[in-house]
């Protein structure tokens, strides 16, 4: 049973305070008391400040680097839409399915442990996709996607628990690390194959291009490596939340999240192949998509301070959703000239409503235990619900043979975003009890 939760006057509602900035950092390890109250030993916390932009830069890239990529790759191994479209749905898939991973390695090994091991295993996959032909560009797919789950759900914990009173700073810099590895990924990666592969006098080359994106990974395991050798927390109290499976609320949170996200890895994974095949280049698809992730840090910075000053976040959530609508059917349907607008509308509203499902995920939440666990539902479930956006793209225009049915999609999962979101972003708390193991 859900309970009401304070409104917007009341400091628990109100993320834009100190307190509440750094719950939106939430932690993996929340569960876990000890490390909680445990303050941290650095011994150069710039030197882990560096280590985590690093590891954030590439926690996009390898899902952002394939969308400008995607027609030339298909064209080159003979794939269908439907296949690029799996293609591009088999990471997002990943990141749910293993992002519960997290918790349990972090409990085993240590969580600065994990994150060195999977970039590890995220380079390998980076380097598989690129040098294995169709066979190793699955499967790397699969690795790369799997590597971001878990690192994903690990680096919040890390940041929340290193830098607590600087946690509204950093909540910002980790913030504009993710946009900026999708970004620079998205732009640059085109150019980077044309380059590489005329150096080889080929001409454009897309298992170079895909591949260079190994080099940031190997470059943030190399500076992560001393955080492994400096001791942190050890766990003594855990934490058990029940019941957050039977609550509406939960799943209404859940849905919305994964909603949302299913229009992001859309636009992650064809929006350039849309765009090229309404007549830009492959270069200027790239820099269209690129421009578009640089101003989500805009409006995911502001929404979620505009979004609690009101009784609730539904307002909130429609207007950014509708921002987002109103974007991508720009982007799909409006003349040639007019795109860069639309693509900095579609950037406001995307970057307004991953923010607002993080902060949903606090807001609706009484404590750090159940942040936590609502946080690992709605990305598990969420992400494996956003994975079919992207395959549901590639079949529709296999079906059809052009790009203009894909407005039906986008319609059809915005509604059900603001459906869910209009339910989730009620004043009220998840109904759960949160207990000592």
């Amino acid at each position: 049973m859900t309970t009401k939760a304070p409104t917007a006057s009341s400091p628990r509602s109100n993320p834009s305070t100190p307190h509440e900035i750094t719950e939106l950092l939430i932690d993996a390890e929340a569960d876990d008391e000890q490390v909680q109250r445990q303050p941290p030993v650095l011994k150069r916390p710039w030197f882990l400040l560096l280590g985590l932009v690093l590891v954030a830069l590439n926690l996009r890239p390898a899902l952002s680097s394939m969308a400008p990529l995607l027609s030339e790759v298909s064209r080159s191994l003979g794939l269908s839409a439907a296949t690029a479209g799996l293609l591009t749905t088999l990471p997002v898939l990943c990141l749910g399915l293993f992002a519960p991973l997290a918790p349990i390695l972090a409990r085993r090994f240590g969580s600065e442990r994990v994150v060195l091991g999977i970039l590890l295993t995220l380079a390998c996959g980076i380097i598989l996709r690129s040098s294995m032909g169709e066979f190793g560009l699955f499967a790397g797919s699969i690795m790369a996607g799997a590597s971001i789950g878990i690192i994903g759900v690990l680096l919040p914990g890390i940041v929340k628990r290193d830098f607590a009173k600087q946690a509204g700073a950093m909540t910002g810099v980790y913030t504009m690390a993710l946009c900026l590895g999708a970004a620079v990924a998205a732009g640059s990666t085109v150019p980077l194959s044309e380059a590489l592969g005329n150096g080889n006098g080929n001409g454009s080359d897309w298992t170079l291009g895909l591949g260079f994106w190994i080099v940031p990974a190997i470059l943030a395991a190399i500076f992560w490596w001393p955080q492994t050798r400096q001791r942190h927390g050890q766990h003594q109290v855990a934490y058990r939340v029940r019941g957050l499976r039977r609550d509406p609320l939960a799943w209404q949170v859940t849905l919305y999240m994964g909603l949302q996200s299913s229009l992001a890895y859309i636009v992650f994974g064809w929006l350039p192949s849309i765009l090229i095949g309404r007549g830009l280049s492959a270069t200027e698809a790239g820099l269209l998509l690129s421009g578009s992730i640089m101003l989500q840090l805009v409006s995911s910075l502001t929404a979620p301070w505009l979004a609690t000053r009101g009784k609730d976040q539904r307002i909130a959530i429609v207007l950014v959703m509708l921002l987002t609508l109103a974007g991508l059917f720009g982007c799909l349907y409006a003349p040639l000239d007019q795109l860069w607008a639309w693509a900095i509308v579609l950037g406001l509203g995307q970057g307004g409503t991953f923010s607002l499902a993080l902060t949903l995920i606090v807001l609706r939440s009484r404590d750090s235990h159940v942040a936590a666990n609502l946080s690992s539902m709605a990305q598990g479930f969420g992400y494996t619900l956003a994975s079919l956006g992207p395959f549901a793209v590639g079949v529709v225009h296999d079906w059809t043979g052009n790009w203009d049915s894909v407005g039906w999609i986008f319609g059809i999962i915005g509604v059900a975003a603001i459906i869910a979101g209009l339910g989730a972003g009620r004043a009220l708390y998840v109904g759960v009890t949160s207990e000592k193991v």
